[in-house]
């Protein structure tokens, strides 16, 4: 909606609509105009769209003033109401699907598919859902090389994975809905005019996912809000000038002494079975190696590699050769050469390996026991000697589990409480 479209709503008829009036300092009627570094006094004049949906009413000096600031006004203010009120609206229809649920876990409401702005550059499925491309290439086996024109697009999209998926990750506490996390990783990729790569890949309704508890992975962002004590990966990937770069990480909701002991392991494991594997990075390394090492590594711990999904080739298309299972015995093909590139992503369940899909939205993988899953990915790129993570984890990173301090942690609440 253009803000030449609305006029400020005036209590008064002989209000001068251009022209601020400044109030006496203090009056106590006096409000400071509401746009950006304006620092003259308000009005009476009010955004009618605040109005409209009952919000607290925003004051602005002039109807140029407010023209100026609406986009910025709309977005901070407007958009997060409307879809708080398109989430209550939706959950008062949503009817729970009929189906055998192996765990606790339950779905909810999923809001419509969000729409990325058109100077933002897309793959080819963003509008039809079809990746031709991948498509076409599926029967091609040879393991693509790249240039190094091509690895430093990857490695920006790759860049641009990782602070997303640190904004996402600084979402997770009781209370938070998935959804609400989407609309965080939607809102951080259009900031850095990039496409979130799953958003309508194979029709993928959403721009992340959020896979939580003994869901294994493809869990789709809802309204079930996070509770304390669950567990969530976040999966990110964004696509940039022709480049996909793909990572994710499993988190702990609420602090370490609220989770259970066993599900802190599983996370630990996880990401030791994963960094353990991605060491043994290098040249001539057959892809099927990587599988024996992290199922060997985490049988250990008594826990198991799920088989149905591994690891892919990445780069001008979202998913490509090598696969990269997870799983010993194996019978994925190829060598490693210098400037591969590809990902390494364990699934690692605490029972058994086996998955179930949601029937009702083809996409949810989860544990046939219902117990816990948790899995960790990135990109890595073959180097003459070894590895480079392109999306390796940076200061502003979330901490892991282990890696907080409760005391700290509790400080921080309370100072954000106050």
């Amino acid at each position: 909606k253009k803000p030449q479209q609305y006029n400020m709503a005036a209590q008064t008829s002989t209000t001068n609509t251009t022209q601020c009036k400044p109030a006496p300092k203090s009056s106590s009627d006096s409000k400071p105009c509401a746009g950006l570094n304006c620092k003259k006094f308000a009005t009476t004049l009010k955004c009618p769209i605040c109005v409209k949906l009952n919000l607290t009413p925003t004051y602005f000096c002039s109807q140029d003033c407010f023209k100026l600031n609406y986009r910025l006004h709309n977005h901070k203010v407007h958009k997060p109401e409307q879809e708080r009120i398109k989430r209550e609206n939706g959950l008062k229809t949503f009817k729970l699907p009929r189906f055998e649920y192996t765990g606790k876990l339950r779905p909810s409401f999923i809001t419509p598919m969000r729409t990325i702005p058109n100077n933002i550059s897309k793959p080819d499925y963003a509008t039809t859902g079809i990746p031709h491309s991948e498509l076409r290439a599926r029967n091609v086996k040879q393991i693509p090389i790249y240039t190094s024109s091509d690895i430093v697009g990857i490695r920006r999209a790759c860049k641009l994975g990782r602070e997303v998926l640190d904004i996402a990750g600084s979402f997770v506490k009781p209370g938070i809905t998935t959804e609400e996390i989407d609309i965080a990783v939607h809102e951080a990729c259009i900031a850095r005019k990039c496409y979130p790569s799953p958003l309508n890949y194979h029709s993928f309704p959403k721009s992340c996912c959020t896979s939580v508890n003994e869901v294994i992975c493809h869990g789709i962002p809802d309204c079930r809000k996070l509770e304390k004590g669950d567990i969530v990966n976040i999966d990110i990937t964004c696509y940039k000038d022709g480049y996909h770069g793909d990572l994710n990480e499993t988190f702990i909701v609420g602090k370490p002494s609220d989770i259970k002991k066993e599900y802190l392991a599983l996370i630990k494991d996880t990401y030791d079975a994963t960094m353990n594997a991605i060491n043994h990075v290098k040249p001539g390394v057959m892809c099927r190696k990587f599988g024996e090492i992290i199922d060997n590594y985490v049988k250990k711990k008594g826990l198991s590699v799920t088989r149905s999904y591994c690891g892919h080739g990445i780069g001008k298309l979202f998913h490509c050769s090598p696969n990269i299972p997870h799983y010993k015995r194996n019978k994925a093909v190829g060598k490693l050469k210098k400037n591969m590139c590809f990902t390494i992503e364990p699934m690692i369940n605490m029972g058994s390996w086996k998955d179930k899909t949601w029937s009702f939205d083809n996409w949810t993988a989860v544990t046939v026991d219902g117990k816990r899953s948790a899995q960790f990915e990135h990109t890595v790129l073959v180097t003459n000697s070894g590895v480079e993570i392109l999306t390796a984890r940076t200061s502003k990173s979330v901490p892991l589990w282990w890696e907080i301090k409760e005391e700290e942690s509790d400080k921080k609440e309370q100072d954000a409480n106050n």
